[in-house]
């Protein structure tokens, strides 16, 4: 496992060491992962996000979707079935799997779909009102005075 290190990253600014941590967890997120199932990022606006993995052969029941302190899991437990099969070749994988995503600050999952074998995750990053910019008036004139009570 690769380490980086952000010592001089830390010398000249200040509030980015969550960065750092973010930076060496997806590095090894991305260390872990078998590569199954594949997926897309996309971005469709401004501030909307969607997500989409290959689960050819799970239902909707066997997935699960969560979310914790800004990770997105996606899961896959395929049931043992009453059906005993003999392949004679066996492609499509339906094996179970965990795929974890870092989300950033205020981006809320809004949905899911699953349609031909496709799951559809959707994103949106809502900045709350206090936390956007603000525009500041200057005021012209005197200051106010208050009333001697």
């Amino acid at each position: 496992m690769t380490t980086i290190d952000f010592s001089p990253l830390y010398r000249s600014t200040v509030g980015f060491d969550r960065m750092a941590s973010l930076l060496d967890s997806a590095a090894q997120l991305n260390q872990n992962s078998s590569g199954y199932p594949p997926y897309n990022i996309e971005k469709l606006a401004e501030n909307q996000y969607s997500i989409t993995l290959a689960v050819a052969g799970f239902e909707d029941a066997e997935l699960d979707i969560t979310t914790e302190r800004g990770v997105l899991t996606v899961s896959g437990k395929k049931g043992t079935g009453d059906v005993e099969r003999e392949y004679l070749h066996q492609g499509i994988a339906t094996r179970n799997f965990e795929r974890k995503f870092q989300l950033a600050d205020h981006v809320e999952v809004t949905g899911a779909n699953l349609a031909n074998g496709l799951l559809t995750i959707e994103l949106v990053k809502e900045v709350p009102e206090a936390l956007k910019p603000k525009k500041i008036n200057i005021g012209s004139g005197k200051p106010a005075l208050k009333a001697a009570g």
